[in-house]
């Protein structure tokens, strides 16, 4: 009689109901409304760079597949969300051809270089803005003043497509003609050269912070409602998509340092609620730091992987080299995450702590 054979059969899984494609189609839904404030507010031409980045991200990952003779994974929906996201990160006038350069780094170098998704280190999207910042700094740095559709300063849908596709290389005429200055950019510039910071962006700080929460005001699409953008977070805990940890670790890690250096010095640092609504920390808190793959696992480290986006991010835009920190901020984090992950371990179930 031979012995029965001893089986160790895996622990049981419960399916949590949720699924890759689900996840992603529940941000990208949390996002539409603030994209479709960047159009409002900027025109046509954040359309068409919304569309040409999404469909870059599509059909090199697409390619990707099929170089690697892999399945196609464009149906789980996460090449869609890194274009939407890319896009949020951009000028509203970006030229065509830094879309489509864009869309490939992140979805060839960022991710699939790494195995695909669930592998990579650093979020894509970002690592692809940061890579566009370094390598084009004046197409990146040239904002747009806002032009809300239906005013008699829009352009029609022929001169939005226009300014994306008709000037290639963008001439630096033209980058001249239509570049303005960000509140971020502003202050730091200004600042740098000895004034305060009401000489700097002028009473109330030079522009309506009831607007800045509402996204009249110049940045990247994803800077311009900082409310929607609020709204969309809510709407991502809600769903149960992510956890409060980061995105409140996150904002305390720019506000805290904020308040201080304000209290000390209010002439030369602007208060905390200039830098929750200016620049991309909500969307950076919300949309960009939270992605599963590329944080903590545990509360405990996503909350001190949360609070050093938030310090870096208020470090870089005080005293760094560009007025906006949070792209910096975020992947710096990103390359932290395993050693956040070794140390921030929960104890192992039954077995005994260790005490200095």
């Amino acid at each position: 009689m031979s012995p029965t054979p001893l089986l160790t059969p895996s622990s049981p899984h419960v399916h949590g109901g949720s699924s890759i494609p689900a996840l992603m189609k529940a941000v990208i839904w949390a996002l539409l409304p603030a994209a479709a404030m960047g159009v409002m507010v900027f025109g046509w031409s954040a359309l068409f760079v919304m569309l040409i980045t999404v469909a870059a991200c599509m059909v090199t990952e697409r390619l990707a597949n099929a170089i690697r003779r892999r399945p196609s994974t464009l149906n789980d929906q996460s090449a869609a969300l890194t274009g939407l996201l890319l896009a949020m990160t951009l000028p509203p006038n970006s030229p065509w051809w830094m879309c489509v350069v864009g869309g490939f780094f992140a979805m060839l170098i960022s991710k699939h270089l790494y195995g695909g998704l669930g592998y990579n280190m650093f979020n894509p999207a970002l690592i692809a803005r940061v890579f566009l910042l370094v390598s084009f700094p004046v197409q990146m740095t040239t904002w747009p003043a806002p032009a809300p559709l239906l005013s008699e300063h829009a352009l029609s849908l022929s001169e939005g497509l226009a300014m994306i596709i008709s000037s290639p290389f963008n001439t630096p005429e033209l980058l001249d003609a239509i570049a303005t200055a960000t509140p971020l950019g502003q202050y730091r510039t200004e600042v740098s050269m000895g004034h305060t910071v009401r000489e700097a962006l002028g009473g109330n700080y030079g522009f309506d912070l009831f607007a800045a929460v509402g996204g009249m005001i110049k940045g990247s699409l994803g800077e311009t409602s900082a409310l929607l953008l609020t709204l969309g977070g809510i709407y991502l805990l809600r769903k149960k998509v992510i956890t409060w940890h980061i995105p409140i670790s996150m904002l305390l890690g720019t506000v805290v340092p904020a308040i201080i250096f304000w209290y000390t010095n209010p002439a030369k640092y602007p208060d905390p609620f200039f830098h929750l609504v200016t620049g991309g920390l909500i969307l950076g808190a919300f949309f960009m730091a939270t992605d599963m793959v590329t944080s903590p696992v545990t509360p405990k480290g996503q909350l001190l992987f949360g609070f050093g986006c938030g310090l870096l991010t208020y470090l870089i835009r005080t005293w760094g080299g560009y007025p906006e920190g949070v792209s910096f901020a975020i992947v710096i984090m990103n390359a932290t995450v395993p050693l956040i992950d070794q140390y921030s371990r929960p104890v192992i179930y039954g077995k005994a702590k260790k005490h200095a």
